[in-house]
């Protein structure tokens, strides 16, 4: 894979949480994502998706408590003839560009990979989604369908073609980063909740990180070290 962190300079301004977050990933992760207060207003846990294991899945589902879902870039997913999920399913409800915070969906298939068993376990999970990373850095050499079957227990979403330019959700937020640190275009984002079932605050996220060690992000300092 061509390193891409020559062609992103960053912002020395916001040099410290920024470069911490791109060295996590870089390491394999996770790092926490703030989108923005007006948007989601949710803070991710993410990972790159080829360094996923059992014991990341468990505190994705522990600690995070939200969607475990791996996005894809805008290549690779048409690289894999993936569909939206609201321009693949013929149902009235399909209407996933018809969002509250106003911005469509990025929801693609789900799969689980062909060795799993179940799917939804924490060994199947981690087996389906570092498959996915390492199609993603390669996938002029992966067949999709013999490799993974829909649908699945792993939510599949598709970057927007041109990143944080046409879209800055968590999906292209983490895929800049990923694209930063050097790491394949395939990023598990899961939503952090807090005990109440809502969305965990950033102090809250803020706590969580210094507890752990982790490096916590705010979406606006990736968006402007990536310009």
């Amino acid at each position: 894979m061509t390193s891409r962190t020559s062609d992103h300079a960053v912002d020395h301004g916001n040099a410290e949480p920024v470069e911490r977050a791109i060295e996590a990933m870089a390491a394999g992760g996770p790092v926490l994502v703030h989108d923005a207060a007006d948007r989601e207003g949710e803070t991710d846990l993410i990972y790159p998706a080829d360094a996923v294991t059992p014991d990341a899945l468990a505190r994705l589902r522990n600690d995070a408590g939200g969607l475990v879902c791996v996005a894809l870039s805008d290549p690779v997913a048409r690289a894999f003839d993936l569909p939206f999920a609201r321009e693949a399913i013929d149902h009235p409800a399909a209407d996933g560009g018809k969002l509250s915070y106003g911005d469509r969906s990025s929801f693609s298939l789900t799969v689980n990979h062909r060795d799993t068993y179940t799917g939804i376990t924490d060994d199947d999970r981690a087996t389906t989604i570092t498959a996915l990373g390492r199609a993603a850095a390669a996938p002029e050499e992966f067949n999709f369908a013999d490799e993974f079957r829909a649908p699945g227990h792993v939510h599949l979403l598709r970057g927007a073609a041109d990143g944080v330019a046409d879209r800055r959700g968590h999906t292209e937020l983490a895929l800049a980063l990923a694209d930063t640190a050097d790491r394949p275009p395939a990023v598990v984002v899961c939503e952090m909740l807090d005990d109440a079932g809502g969305a965990l605050s950033p102090a809250g996220a803020q706590a969580y990180a210094e507890r752990h060690g982790l490096v916590y992000v705010e979406g606006r300092d990736l968006l402007d070290a990536f310009r």
